[in-house]
């Protein structure tokens, strides 16, 4: 937001002050949804009996699978060796599948396995309203902006993260 040109000089230093303020609020308000969303997720998966790094890998690949397992292992931030452990769960969880890439039939790729993901709908569903109803309360620009921050703030998470992995 610019401060007009009409503005008083006095006024700056107390509007820097209260956009720090608000700087503030937001990222302690991202650390407390950080918390939450962990908890929910530990939650959810002591249903499934799923520890919280197979409900990780399992939405990763929900959301960009198919995956070869060193792709998913990449996008984990976890060694393929550890990967393998995990994708044995999952699948005697009934939860992916292990096949030949239709591109490479060398190489393997997982998918996850559609049956069991209405469970975990489930029990996200509360969540989901909640999210709807918040939602509910927002017009379409708003949305926008918000849908907009939460991607930004995504990517530079996702950059912080590739900078420490690669020191």
């Amino acid at each position: 937001m610019k401060v007009k040109s009409s503005a008083k000089s006095s006024d700056r230093p107390e509007a820097a002050r209260r956009r720090k303020q608000l700087n503030f609020a937001i990222r302690q308000s991202l650390r407390e949804l950080s918390i939450q969303l962990s908890l929910l997720n530990h939650r959810v998966g002591a249903h499934l009996d799923l520890k919280d790094v197979d409900l990780a890998c399992l939405d990763l690949v929900a959301r960009q699978g198919p995956l070869s397992p060193t792709a998913l292992a990449r996008s984990a931030g976890l060694h393929p060796a550890t990967m393998t452990g995990i994708l044995d769960r999952l699948e005697r969880g009934g939860w992916v599948a292990r096949g030949r890439d239709p591109s490479d039939r060398r190489a393997v790729v997982v998918r996850v396995l559609r049956p069991r993901i209405a469970e975990l709908m489930r029990l996200y569903s509360g969540m989901n309203t909640s999210m709807d109803e918040i939602c509910a309360g927002y017009g379409e620009t708003e949305l926008k902006l918000l849908a907009d921050f939460l991607h930004r703030t995504a990517n530079a998470g996702r950059s912080a993260t590739d900078k420490l992995a690669a020191e």
